[in-house]
């Protein structure tokens, strides 16, 4: 019998490939699926979907049982927060009682899906790496303090209860089927439509999804329970990225650098628009904070230990064109 692994998160971008990953290595799928949750992503998969929620503590000991793997993926991933308590019931409080019911389940090995939020950044942004120093006073918006608490829940139990559980840092990914779009997915979208003339001095470590995906295997099978690894790709300025997404459409557009500062207003009249509607803004005050650091990262700690590789960025932001094209979200060139 192939192992069955229950995977957390699976109709969303990171989670569906994961999911595929693991179909591609042999294993049973169980898919936690929320009710009403849009379901593509899951088209073609062989899996076993049970329903549930992250903030529902019986369904995910359900979920668990039986279960040889789990890898918990899914979370409440925006920028713009209005209801933090909605993030921290799902990020936080909702990875403690699935770690829970895989200790009471008797999983053999977890792997969770952090951040390279939860991570330090460099003074001087030269890549950083799972050593470099982070406070969580240090980190900017909402979900990435959500990330840093849900890391630190995961570790504790690791070490005062013998959680089997690997972190993966995952970097920026893009690439087909991120319907939502994340946050790094909309940015692609909306430079490959023409709704980007500025941008500012920032930097990305952008990595295909599938790499993503792959390292989250590699993590189960060769990582050690306690330690984090960073899956990345290219570290890549702003203007490097967009030109990407340039070459992926076959068109040259003219964009403008903006400094930060130049943005604020921008930002704050977004931010009220969005109180107003309940629209998502397009640009905020954590966005422009963010946009400060380069947020490059290094990737040599899984490449050593589980064998990670990642492919160029270009093919990854290439295929989140393609997709975007194919639904009809990118006008056919």
């Amino acid at each position: 019998m192939p192992p069955l692994s229950l995977i957390t998160g699976a109709t969303g971008f990171v989670g569906s490939a994961v999911a595929r990953a693991a179909l591609g290595r042999g294993h049973a799928l169980r898919l936690l699926v929320r009710p009403g949750a849009d379901r593509r992503n899951l088209a073609g998969l062989e899996a076993e979907l049970v329903e549930g929620d992250l903030t529902d503590a019986a369904s995910l000991a359900r979920a668990a049982q039986d279960c040889a793997y789990v890898f918990h993926v899914a979370a409440d991933y925006r920028i713009w927060v209005p209801d933090l308590a909605r993030m921290e019931a799902v990020n936080v409080n909702g990875t403690r009682a699935l770690m829970r019911a895989a200790l009471d389940a008797g999983v053999e090995r977890v792997v969770y899906c952090s951040s390279v939020a939860t991570l330090g950044l460099t003074a001087d942004g030269t890549p950083a790496d799972e050593t470099t120093p982070v406070s969580r006073e240090a980190i900017v918006g909402a979900y990435k303090r959500s990330k840093f608490d849900a890391e630190r829940v995961v570790r504790r139990m690791v070490a005062e209860s013998a959680l089997p559980a690997v972190i993966v840092h995952p970097a920026a990914p893009v690439g087909p089927r991120d319907l939502r779009p994340t946050p790094t997915g909309r940015m692609i979208l909306d430079a490959a439509t023409g709704r980007m003339p500025a941008y500012v001095d920032t930097g990305l470590n952008i990595v295909h999804v599938d790499d993503v995906a792959e390292g989250h295997l590699l993590a189960l099978e060769k990582g050690r329970p306690g330690e984090g690894y960073i899956l990345g790709g290219e570290n890549l300025s702003m203007a490097e990225i967009l030109a990407l997404v340039d070459a992926a459409r076959h068109q040259s557009q003219r964009r403008v650098r903006l400094p930060v500062g130049l943005l604020w207003p921008a930002a704050l009249a977004a931010e009220a628009a969005a109180r107003l509607t309940g629209a998502e803004p397009r640009v905020t005050r954590d966005h422009l904070r963010m946009a400060r650091k380069h947020m490059f990262f290094s990737s040599a700690k899984a490449a050593a230990e589980l064998g990670y590789r990642s492919r160029p960025a270009r093919q990854a932001i290439a295929d989140a064109v393609a997709f975007y094209t194919s639904l009809g979200m990118v006008p056919p060139r």
